[in-house]
């Protein structure tokens, strides 16, 4: 049997996808290959669980306008599917004089996505964060928390209810294109498609290349280490606490999340992980490490952030380091409040001359569609993503399409 579309990749950007595409081509025959024995197991099972405001992102980027929209969607959904979330909001404090500046860039960046967050002073950070000592912040109500693993089966279920089929423990070996499309060679046989997605995260540049495509950047996994706060102190945390971000470093800094389930977590660090599945120190992937190593992007981007990559490479293996980090924003906390929490591995594309991939890149071939950067905010903007490539996309012609809503004909928030 030839599907009209197949999905590479049981993730919450997979399945949001696969979901999309049964909504707008509702006849569609639609399979979902995942290479693990269940769904959700590499970012999307392993985040932190954060509906995004969309604050960081710079305006007018796909980053950002899907993830203002994915911070009401998400929500939506997960009222229709009954799965608990909770508009906890969050602060981003500045600790010391010299972050004033940039909470006040974030301030006015907020003003441009037209976000409601309100500047607090330091005794109205107390007030919300009783054990957070911080000069000022910015209090951002639209942020909350969820369970994405909830969100990926309620989508799964979805897709399956609609006569879509998931393929568990199916890894794609190699693709073919033929004039009718692309023919998979998996570990459990062969399909056909008309059309491929492919939405395989830590593994989704070499699939790109797999189908014939050069994606112009390469993945290279970060591991995200955490933290977490034994429960007798989990009420130094109500809500979820920020740093600003340094704006010489391209990751966000540690943090305290309040997760779905009453748990806190504080992190991550980011740090180099030696294989694309790198979840512990100790896992090596000869063929991982040699193409990071070997990549002229992250050598540049190793010499560009070496006192920084140095400092998160030192918190990996120092317990005291990572609680001082922890204690800039909460002074309180010690050694003996945390323990060793999952570690997360974070699929960043770099391109070339060592710059991050920025935005969210969707990549468009003769048929087929390469999502080959979707780091965080990718949870919260899982189902405007969908959307996005569900308009995108060329299908058979045998398909027609019924409206989206919230997208406009050429598949861009209308």
């Amino acid at each position: 049997m030839r599907y009209d579309f197949a999905v590479i990749g049981g993730g919450i950007v997979g399945l949001a996808t696969a979901y999309a595409l049964g909504q707008r081509y509702p006849d569609a025959l639609i399979l979902v290959l995942e290479k693990e024995e269940a769904l959700a197991q590499h970012q999307t099972g392993r985040n932190s669980g954060v509906i995004h405001s969309g604050i960081y992102y710079a305006p007018g980027s796909l980053k950002a306008r899907l993830c203002q929209a994915g911070n009401v969607s998400i929500p939506e959904f997960c009222d229709e599917h009954g799965i608990p979330y909770d508009r906890c909001g969050k602060v981003i404090v500045a600790t010391r004089p010299e972050e004033l500046p940039g909470l006040e860039k974030l301030r006015l960046r907020a003003g441009e996505h037209g976000l409601p967050v309100r500047s607090l002073n330091a005794e109205e950070v107390r007030e919300i964060e009783p054990h957070v000592d911080a000069l000022a912040g910015l209090h951002v109500a639209s942020t909350g928390i969820v369970d994405y693993t909830e969100v990926c089966l309620a989508l799964a279920r979805e897709v399956e209810g609609r006569g879509g089929k998931i393929r568990l423990g199916t890894r794609v070996e190699a693709l073919h294109r033929d004039e009718r499309g692309y023919r998979i060679e998996t570990n459990a046989g062969p399909f056909a498609a008309h059309y491929l997605v492919n939405c395989a995260g830590l593994h989704s540049d070499r699939i790109a290349r797999m189908a014939g495509s050069d994606p112009g950047c390469r993945i290279v996994p970060f591991r995200g280490e955490y933290y977490e706060l034994r429960p007798e102190k989990r009420h130094l945390v109500k809500h979820l606490i920020y740093p600003v971000p340094n704006p010489d470093f391209p990751f966000l800094g540690v943090h305290f999340t309040r997760m779905i389930d009453g748990s806190v977590h504080a992190g991550p660090n980011a740090v180099l992980a030696f294989a694309r599945e790198g979840y512990h120190k100790t896992k090596v992937d000869l063929r991982d490490l040699g193409d990071a190593l070997s990549y002229s992007g992250f050598l540049q981007l190793a010499r560009k952030n070496v006192g920084e990559g140095a400092k998160e490479m030192w918190r990996s293996f120092s317990k005291p380091a990572f609680v001082r980090s922890l204690q800039a924003l909460i002074p309180e906390v010690t050694e003996n409040d945390v323990i060793p929490s999952e570690a997360g591995v974070r699929a960043q594309a770099l391109t070339p001359d060592g710059k991050l991939v920025d935005d969210f890149l969707l990549i468009d071939a003769p048929a087929a569609l390469h999502v080959c950067n979707a780091p965080s905010p990718a949870a919260t903007s899982s189902l405007e993503i969908g959307k996005t490539i569900a308009a995108r996309v060329r299908p058979p012609a045998h398909l027609k399409p019924v409206p989206v809503k919230g997208l406009a004909a050429e598949g861009v928030l209308a």
